[in-house]
């Protein structure tokens, strides 16, 4: 395939969540990565979660989109990385956090999948 130019970049700028209480899942997905979490920065419809990353993490409760309506991915829509997956596993049990997939190992590989307060699955990974 020829390469063409593009004003577009190859790169992933941000990944949006869809959730049904903003407040609510902004403080689980602080308290998840361990990100220092004031509920007063939590203004609807969006929050961004301060992520060190050049990837952004935005939660979105659509309050300005009334035809909106939720449907939580049971697929994968993105993962976590943590060096130590079973650190990660343990910490996430511990939560109370629901598992929907066992850590699955695949030579030096592994992973689990997990699920968020309103159901997308979303996974922890070690590369």
């Amino acid at each position: 395939m020829k390469s063409i130019a593009s004003p577009i970049a190859g790169k992933v700028n941000n990944v949006f969540i869809h959730v049904s209480d903003l407040k609510k899942s902004a403080e689980w997905y602080s308290s998840l990565l361990g990100l220092p979490f004031n509920m007063g920065d939590v203004e609807s419809p969006v929050y961004n979660i301060p992520v060190t990353s050049e990837t952004g993490l935005t939660l979105d409760d659509h309050t300005f989109d009334p035809s909106f309506s939720l449907c939580p991915s049971g697929h994968v829509l993105f993962n976590f990385f943590a060096r130590d997956i079973d650190e990660a596993y343990d910490f996430v049990k511990s939560q109370g956090i629901t598992i929907v997939r066992e850590i699955e190992r695949i030579g030096d590989f592994a992973y689990f999948n997990f699920q968020d307060p309103d159901g997308n699955v979303l996974m922890i990974c070690n590369c």
